[in-house]
């Protein structure tokens, strides 16, 4: 509920106090001063005739719930925009659209305070579909797939003896893990095509987000002696793909 949610906002803002306090005394015995900052002054004249151009394109941009023609009619949105500008703005564009950026941002604000409704057309308070199946891949020992709106996700699990267990060496020693989940985020998920090399680090942080998640349900390896390695492949996403592959 919104007060559980609240409380807990509440005890996290107590809890990081000491941490804040602790952050004010290094500054202070550092003894560096801020370096002084000062905003760039905005051109009034060219955020009113840029507003009076891509208002009414912002709307109906952000009434498409697909995302990727959404995106497409963002695009186009800009070339439009700066070409009825004219060439005395030619090298002008990224402040045209910094300006377009922040009135999308004011109108999806607008849209969800006033009509509670979202730019895919949902309410604040309805959730995008869900589909769950499991068994998808028949000879492995588990695979699941899981869709929330444009976000899917496929796992695949494989179970091995204690022999497969993954050596880590820490600072402490070395330690052995019997349980791995193993999150892949490949290009065309996101409709792009580039090289496919190693894992990223945010692939690598997302898995290892998934793996906690996971392993506090993971039955205790004295009744269940055996590793356990899932891999999490995103299909599609527009969403939280990591919590898409916990789902999964």
């Amino acid at each position: 509920s919104e007060d559980d949610l609240l409380e807990a906002l509440f005890f996290a803002h107590e809890a990081i106090q000491p941490i804040l306090d602790m952050q004010e005394t290094l500054k202070s015995r550092c003894g560096k001063s801020k370096k002084p900052f000062e905003p760039p002054e905005e051109d009034e004249s060219l955020a009113t005739r840029v507003a009076e151009l891509s208002q009414k394109r912002i709307e109906e941009a952000n009434k498409i719930a697909v995302k990727d023609k959404r995106y497409e009619k963002r695009k186009a949105m800009v070339l439009e925009v700066m070409e009825e500008l004219g060439l005395d703005f030619a090298e002008r564009e990224s402040e045209v659209r910094e300006i377009i950026h922040n009135l999308e941002k004011k109108y999806v604000r607008n849209l969800i305070i006033s009509q509670k409704t979202r730019i895919d057309g949902r309410a604040t308070t309805e959730v995008r579909a869900i589909d769950c199946q499991v068994g998808m891949l028949p000879r492995t020992h588990g695979s699941g797939l899981f869709t929330r709106g444009e976000t899917q996700v496929l796992s695949v699990v494989t179970l091995g003896s204690s022999s497969d267990e993954q050596k880590v060496e820490a600072l402490a020693g070395d330690e052995f893990k019997n349980f791995m989940l193993h999150y892949n985020f490949p290009p065309y998920c996101v409709g792009e095509a580039r090289f496919l090399r190693g894992p990223s680090r945010r692939e690598i942080g997302h898995g290892v987000l998934a793996e906690r998640t996971m392993k506090a349900v993971m039955p205790s390896h004295d009744g269940f002696p055996y590793t356990v390695r899932v891999v999490a492949e995103v299909l599609e996403s527009n969403g939280s793909s990591s919590m898409a592959s916990v789902c999964a």
